[in-house]
Protein backbone atom coordinates (compact mmCIF):
# COMPACT_ATOMS: atom_id res chain seq x y z
CA UNK A 1 0.00 0.00 0.00
CA UNK A 2 1.40 3.20 -0.81
CA UNK A 3 1.96 5.96 1.83
CA UNK A 4 1.08 9.41 1.52
CA UNK A 5 3.13 11.73 3.85
CA UNK A 6 1.16 14.77 5.34
CA UNK A 7 2.44 17.61 6.85
CA UNK A 8 2.87 15.97 10.22
CA UNK A 9 5.15 12.98 8.54
CA UNK A 10 8.92 13.54 9.88
CA UNK A 11 10.15 11.94 6.87
CA UNK A 12 10.37 13.79 3.69
CA UNK A 13 11.72 11.24 1.47
CA UNK A 14 15.00 9.01 0.72
CA UNK A 15 17.86 9.74 -0.88
CA UNK A 16 20.21 7.43 -2.78
CA UNK A 17 24.01 8.40 -3.00
CA UNK A 18 25.77 7.18 -6.31
CA UNK A 19 29.45 7.55 -7.40
CA UNK A 20 29.25 8.55 -10.99
CA UNK A 21 26.83 10.78 -13.03
CA UNK A 22 26.51 7.71 -15.54
CA UNK A 23 25.00 5.75 -12.09
CA UNK A 24 23.01 9.06 -11.18
CA UNK A 25 21.50 8.97 -14.81
CA UNK A 26 21.00 5.18 -15.03
CA UNK A 27 19.25 5.20 -11.64
CA UNK A 28 17.11 8.21 -12.87
CA UNK A 29 16.04 6.05 -15.79
CA UNK A 30 15.26 3.00 -13.38
CA UNK A 31 13.07 5.35 -10.82
CA UNK A 32 10.89 7.11 -13.52
CA UNK A 33 10.38 3.77 -14.98
CA UNK A 34 9.01 2.05 -11.55
CA UNK A 35 6.36 4.65 -11.77
CA UNK A 36 8.01 7.47 -9.42
CA UNK A 37 7.01 10.91 -10.00
CA UNK A 38 7.88 13.11 -7.48
CA UNK A 39 12.38 12.70 -7.51
CA UNK A 40 14.74 14.95 -7.94
CA UNK A 41 18.41 14.75 -8.46
CA UNK A 42 21.61 16.74 -7.11
CA UNK A 43 25.21 16.76 -8.98
CA UNK A 44 28.11 18.77 -8.62
CA UNK A 45 27.52 19.73 -12.80
CA UNK A 46 25.07 19.61 -15.37
CA UNK A 47 24.26 15.76 -16.91
CA UNK A 48 22.94 15.64 -20.13
CA UNK A 49 19.71 14.04 -20.21
CA UNK A 50 19.09 14.26 -16.22
CA UNK A 51 15.82 16.32 -16.62
CA UNK A 52 14.22 13.99 -19.15
CA UNK A 53 15.00 11.37 -16.80
CA UNK A 54 13.49 12.61 -13.99
CA UNK A 55 10.37 13.83 -16.74
CA UNK A 56 11.06 17.04 -16.46
CA UNK A 57 9.97 17.95 -19.83
CA UNK A 58 8.35 21.58 -19.94
CA UNK A 59 10.61 24.48 -20.42
CA UNK A 60 8.63 27.08 -18.65
CA UNK A 61 10.82 30.08 -18.61
CA UNK A 62 10.48 30.30 -22.81
CA UNK A 63 7.19 32.13 -22.44
CA UNK A 64 8.15 34.75 -19.98
CA UNK A 65 10.90 35.75 -21.97
CA UNK A 66 8.76 35.90 -25.33
CA UNK A 67 6.27 38.19 -23.05
CA UNK A 68 9.49 40.36 -21.89
CA UNK A 69 10.96 40.53 -25.44
CA UNK A 70 7.66 41.64 -26.96
CA UNK A 71 6.83 44.35 -23.99
CA UNK A 72 10.40 45.81 -24.06
CA UNK A 73 9.71 45.99 -27.81
CA UNK A 74 6.08 47.80 -27.78
CA UNK A 75 7.81 49.66 -24.45
CA UNK A 76 10.76 50.89 -26.78
CA UNK A 77 8.73 51.64 -29.63
CA UNK A 78 5.69 53.24 -27.87
CA UNK A 79 7.45 55.43 -25.95
CA UNK A 80 9.46 56.60 -29.05
CA UNK A 81 6.53 57.17 -31.09
CA UNK A 82 4.35 59.22 -28.23
CA UNK A 83 7.68 61.25 -27.96
CA UNK A 84 8.08 62.11 -31.46
CA UNK A 85 4.64 62.22 -32.32
CA UNK A 86 2.68 62.75 -29.45
CA UNK A 87 4.34 64.67 -26.86
CA UNK A 88 6.69 66.90 -28.45
CA UNK A 89 6.53 67.07 -32.16
CA UNK A 90 9.54 68.21 -34.05
CA UNK A 91 9.65 69.56 -37.35
CA UNK A 92 13.66 69.00 -38.03
CA UNK A 93 14.37 69.44 -41.66
CA UNK A 94 11.54 68.43 -42.89
CA UNK A 95 11.56 64.57 -42.20
CA UNK A 96 8.37 63.14 -41.16
CA UNK A 97 7.15 63.02 -37.34
CA UNK A 98 7.31 58.95 -37.40
CA UNK A 99 10.70 58.00 -39.02
CA UNK A 100 10.09 53.97 -37.86
CA UNK A 101 13.75 53.34 -38.99
CA UNK A 102 15.10 55.97 -36.58
CA UNK A 103 13.60 53.86 -33.71
CA UNK A 104 14.73 50.17 -34.62
CA UNK A 105 17.88 50.68 -32.50
CA UNK A 106 16.09 51.42 -29.23
CA UNK A 107 13.05 48.50 -29.50
CA UNK A 108 16.12 46.18 -30.17
CA UNK A 109 17.86 46.73 -27.12
CA UNK A 110 14.83 47.20 -24.97
CA UNK A 111 13.53 44.06 -26.39
CA UNK A 112 17.12 42.31 -25.36
CA UNK A 113 16.63 43.59 -22.01
CA UNK A 114 12.97 42.85 -21.11
CA UNK A 115 13.58 39.42 -22.61
CA UNK A 116 16.86 39.27 -20.19
CA UNK A 117 15.54 40.34 -16.90
CA UNK A 118 12.34 38.09 -17.82
CA UNK A 119 14.33 34.80 -18.36
CA UNK A 120 16.67 36.03 -14.95
CA UNK A 121 13.78 36.61 -12.87
CA UNK A 122 11.35 33.56 -14.18
CA UNK A 123 13.77 31.24 -13.78
CA UNK A 124 14.76 32.46 -10.15
CA UNK A 125 11.17 32.28 -9.35
CA UNK A 126 9.90 28.91 -11.05
CA UNK A 127 12.57 27.36 -9.50
CA UNK A 128 11.75 28.70 -6.02
CA UNK A 129 14.98 30.50 -5.38
CA UNK A 130 16.33 31.55 -2.89
CA UNK A 131 15.78 28.85 -0.56
CA UNK A 132 18.17 29.16 2.12
CA UNK A 133 16.50 25.56 3.49
CA UNK A 134 15.63 22.33 2.15
CA UNK A 135 15.37 19.04 4.08
CA UNK A 136 18.18 17.38 1.70
CA UNK A 137 20.68 20.05 3.55
CA UNK A 138 20.23 17.46 6.99
CA UNK A 139 21.82 14.60 5.41
CA UNK A 140 25.21 14.21 6.31
CA UNK A 141 27.17 14.01 2.94
CA UNK A 142 24.78 16.00 0.98
CA UNK A 143 27.64 18.97 1.13
CA UNK A 144 29.46 16.92 -1.21
CA UNK A 145 26.94 17.48 -3.79
CA UNK A 146 28.56 20.38 -4.80
CA UNK A 147 32.17 19.19 -5.23
CA UNK A 148 32.10 15.42 -5.69
CA UNK A 149 28.71 13.58 -5.10
CA UNK A 150 25.82 12.31 -7.07
CA UNK A 151 22.01 12.00 -5.28
CA UNK A 152 18.64 10.73 -6.22
CA UNK A 153 15.91 11.58 -3.84
CA UNK A 154 12.49 10.59 -3.99
CA UNK A 155 10.01 12.37 -1.70
CA UNK A 156 7.64 11.45 0.72
CA UNK A 157 4.77 12.94 -1.24
CA UNK A 158 5.05 10.77 -4.26
CA UNK A 159 1.51 8.39 -4.68
CA UNK A 160 4.13 5.28 -4.89
CA UNK A 161 6.02 5.96 -1.95
CA UNK A 162 6.06 3.51 0.69
CA UNK A 163 9.50 3.62 2.81
CA UNK A 164 10.83 0.02 3.19
CA UNK A 165 9.51 -1.06 -0.49
CA UNK A 166 11.25 2.49 -1.91
CA UNK A 167 14.57 1.93 -0.08
CA UNK A 168 14.52 -1.79 -1.53
CA UNK A 169 13.96 -0.47 -4.73
CA UNK A 170 17.22 2.19 -4.09
CA UNK A 171 19.51 -0.25 -2.73
CA UNK A 172 18.53 -2.78 -6.27
CA UNK A 173 20.44 0.29 -7.55
CA UNK A 174 23.58 0.01 -5.81
CA UNK A 175 24.37 3.49 -4.49
CA UNK A 176 26.53 4.08 -2.34
CA UNK A 177 24.13 4.11 0.50
CA UNK A 178 20.41 5.04 1.03
CA UNK A 179 19.86 7.49 4.10
CA UNK A 180 16.13 8.86 5.23
CA UNK A 181 15.84 12.76 4.64
CA UNK A 182 14.02 13.92 7.81
CA UNK A 183 12.41 17.42 7.74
Amino acid sequence: MAHQATIESPLHGLMAEFDSAQALLDAAHKVRSAGYTRTDAYSPMPIHGLAEALGMKERKVAPFVLAGGIAGMLAGYGLQYWTSVIAYPMNIGGRPLHSWVSFIPVTFELTILFAAFSAGISMIVLNGLPQPYHPVFNTARFSLASSSAFFLAIEATDPKFDAGQTAAFLASLHPREVVPVDH
